[in-house]
């Protein structure tokens, strides 16, 4: 792209200042700079706009869940289903690993954290061998396709590299990134992060399909056959990937999503619910349950809205390539973003400055027509990270994974 083309582009959407610093610049800053703003989607910042409207929810009513008794009772049949599809070659797995440990405490990629105790166990380490047992059930190797973001994408395909995949056949780990959108002032202005780069953050958890499909990937998905895409989130190292019984239940029951849940360990945890939104499968986050439905009950007397999920889901390919098309809801998201002020010094503000612009999978769900939640053991599948003590911590994970023999 040259300046030209740069300038024009900007101005379509106000943002001429990000060429500021343009002729104190490097010919590489230049070229680096010139490459961001081509491949950048400004459009997104028009749902400033809208922000007032964005996320509005519909008219939500109970979505039932497949419970542990009923999936007891059918699992060897839900299991040869699975199996069979695995073992056809049918069924891909997806990690979202683009985000960092700093919550922990750490400057590397989340996945590279060590839980380990006496002797080095990395959150990589326990998906990858939470997947392996899978693949020597069926026999088969399955496809894994791992998301990453520019802020650790060198990072992730070192470590996993150097540390020869856990195992796991380098010829079936495929990698991509996460597409970035900009981030904003409250008035709209991109920020940059240095003279030479617009300030950008992950499109968020429903963009992993867009980007799959962008990074090529989906070509190879295509061409092996995949149907089925399971996606799952770096953080809980005891989720069961790739699961035959959950894989077998949802296509046995004819859907174009299964969606792992946990009954909830309090009515107030902060877990999004399974439901139905104007009669489509959704999901509520936890923050826009109110009351009334935080305290509904169903015909059994228990709790209406009881099944959060884990991110970890079962998405036919087909479906999601109907809904590839349509623009997914944008979610403004407040945050706190490095910039640099008007004298071009770096600024870490201690409070939220600006917008960050997020597509969110619990959208892709809304845009399906059918939806299986399936329940799981909780102490045996959810052990999610997220801090460093206290509650879904590198401790409480720790514990729950010696609690299901896992040596640590």
């Amino acid at each position: 792209m040259t300046f030209e083309a740069a300038f024009e582009k900007l101005k379509t959407y106000g943002q001429e200042h990000v060429l500021k610093y343009y002729d104190s610049l490097s010919d590489s800053e230049k070229s680096s700079l010139l490459e961001q703003i081509d491949s950048t989607d400004f459009s997104v910042i028009s749902c400033l706009e809208r922000k007032g409207e964005l996320g509005k929810k519909g008219t939500i009513s109970p979505l039932p869940a497949m419970q542990i008794e009923e999936i007891e009772a059918q699992k060897e049949h839900f299991r040869k289903t699975g199996l069979e599809a695995i073992k056809a070659g049918k069924v891909g797995a997806v990690l979202l690993a683009g985000g960092m440990g700093t919550r922990l405490g750490s400057d590397d990629p989340k996945g590279m954290y060590n839980i380990g105790i006496t002797r080095e166990v990395f959150i990589f380490q326990r998906l990858i061998d939470n997947l392996m047992e899978v693949v020597k059930e069926a026999g088969t190797w399955i496809p894994l396709y791992v998301m990453t973001s520019d802020k650790n994408h060198l990072a992730t395909t070192s470590f996993l590299k150097e540390k020869e995949y856990f195992g796991y056949h380098p010829d079936y780990v495929f990698f991509f990134q996460q597409e970035m959108a900009p981030a904003t002032d409250y008035q709209g202005k991109i920020f940059l992060e240095k003279p030479y780069k617009m300030s950008t953050s992950p499109n968020g958890n429903g963009g992993w399909f867009i980007s799959m499909d962008r990074a090529g990937i989906l070509d190879h998905v295509h061409e092996s056959g995949v149907e089925w895409l399971n996606v799952f989130a770096v953080d809980n190292v005891l989720q069961r990937i790739a699961d035959p019984v959950f894989v077998g239940a949802t296509i046995e029951k004819n859907v174009e999503v299964g969606s792992k849940v946990v009954k909830k360990n309090a009515p107030d945890e902060k877990v999004g619910v399974m439901c139905l939104e104007d009669g489509r499968p959704s999901i509520v986050e936890y923050y826009e349950l109110t009351d009334e439905l935080m305290n509904a009950k169903d015909e059994n007397g228990d709790p209406a809205y009881y099944f959060g999920v884990i991110l970890n889901y079962l998405f036919k390919v087909s479906a999601l390539e109907e809904i590839m098309a349509k623009q997914l809801p944008l979610h403004v998201v407040e945050k706190k973003i490095p910039y640099l002020d008007e004298q071009g010094e770096e600024q870490k503000p201690d409070t939220p400055n600006g917008y960050k612009f997020e597509q969110l999978v619990l959208d892709m769900i809304h845009e399906l027509n059918s939806c299986l939640p399936f329940e799981v053991v909780r102490n045996r599948e959810f052990a999610p990270i997220k801090n460093k003590t206290g509650v879904d911590s590198v401790e409480s994970a720790r514990r729950l994974c010696e609690e299901n023999g896992i040596v640590l």
